[in-house]
């Protein structure tokens, strides 16, 4: 086991967004430990995946256990992982409810607990937690209370983290996204959707990719909330 290379922690990284975020690291040499539900083995020595589901704590343990044991250290978490569900407030179910605080903020909690222990001990370490702009500038139309009560409270908490850790060496950050083009959103819905934008269109998952990657190298950037957004939460 070679213990010279960053370590980067990449939820939700199955597809779409997280799966660029591990092909990102890997580019910059990084060892990538990636982790979704249905995520398959990768031919890539130097990705670990390990499936599970994020709001379930074994999940964590599993994941952060095994990063240590393949690769020695944990650098980088990214908590990519998330849901959006868009309904009226009042058609919320119970279980609409638990499932996006599972996966948005007990997804959250447990493996960055985990992470972060493990970055104590290197005195090192970073946290990006990817949330919603939608959380700072609602849009009439889209209904998003349970996205704004999960990945608003995602903001508090990385700003309060960047705090109690800065003197351990630990910096957190979020990357609060409009929406970005993925396989999320049909095509056919794009143009409607970029038009919720200032700028007109959606953003690129390269967009998110090269947010996250800035923090990463940005040794004095912590507690930050990176809108990466078309504007949107400038005003409309």
């Amino acid at each position: 086991m070679s213990t010279s290379h960053k370590v980067v922690v990449v939820t939700g990284a199955s597809q779409g967004i997280g799966a660029e975020i591990v092909k990102a690291f890997r580019e910059l040499d990084y060892r990538v430990v990636a982790t979704a539900r249905g995520i398959k083995p990768s031919e890539d020595p130097n990705v670990l995946t390990v499936a599970g589901d994020i709001a379930a704590p074994e999940t964590a343990r599993g994941v952060i256990s095994e990063a240590m044991v393949q690769f020695g250290r944990v650098d980088t978490l990214v908590n990519n992982a998330g849901i959006f569900i868009a309904k009226p407030f009042t058609a919320y179910t119970a279980e609409d409810y638990a499932a996006v605080i599972g996966v948005n903020l007990n997804g959250f909690f447990y493996i960055t607990q985990l992470a972060i222990a493990e970055m104590e001990k290197r005195l090192s370490g970073h946290v990006v937690n990817i949330t919603t702009t939608l959380a700072d500038s609602a849009i009439d139309g889209v209904p998003s209370v349970l996205a704004s009560l999960t990945k608003g409270g995602l903001n508090a908490a990385t700003r309060s983290l960047a705090i109690e850790y800065a003197k351990r060496g630990i910096r957190a950050n979020a990357v609060s996204p409009g929406i970005i083009k993925s396989p999320m959103h049909a095509p056919e819905t794009h143009a409607a959707l970029g038009a919720l934008h200032p700028l007109g269109h959606m953003g690129e998952m390269s967009d998110i990719v090269n947010a996250i990657v800035y923090l990463d190298s940005a040794s004095f950037v912590t507690g930050e909330i990176l809108h990466v957004d078309g504007g949107q939460s400038a005003g409309h």
